[in-house]
């Protein structure tokens, strides 16, 4: 006779496996869908490239005052 709570499982799941809330912040939900990695590029390629394009601004700025 099997064990009471080996019974109550569902199939493919360990006896001590523990159930893992659905994710609720906005983090979690976005770490749910995209890999974390992708996300620190992301926002690595946004922020350098905004930093990029502030500098050809500048040089654009500067460069149309000495005229």
């Amino acid at each position: 006779m099997p064990h009471v709570s080996e019974a109550a499982q569902p199939a493919g799941v360990s006896p001590g496996a523990v159930e893992v809330p659905a994710p609720t912040g906005v983090r979690s939900r976005i770490e749910s869908k995209f890999p974390r990695g992708l996300v620190i590029r992301l926002i690595a390629y946004l922020f350098v490239g905004h930093l990029f394009a502030f500098f050809v601004y500048l040089l654009f700025v500067l460069g149309a005052e000495n005229q």
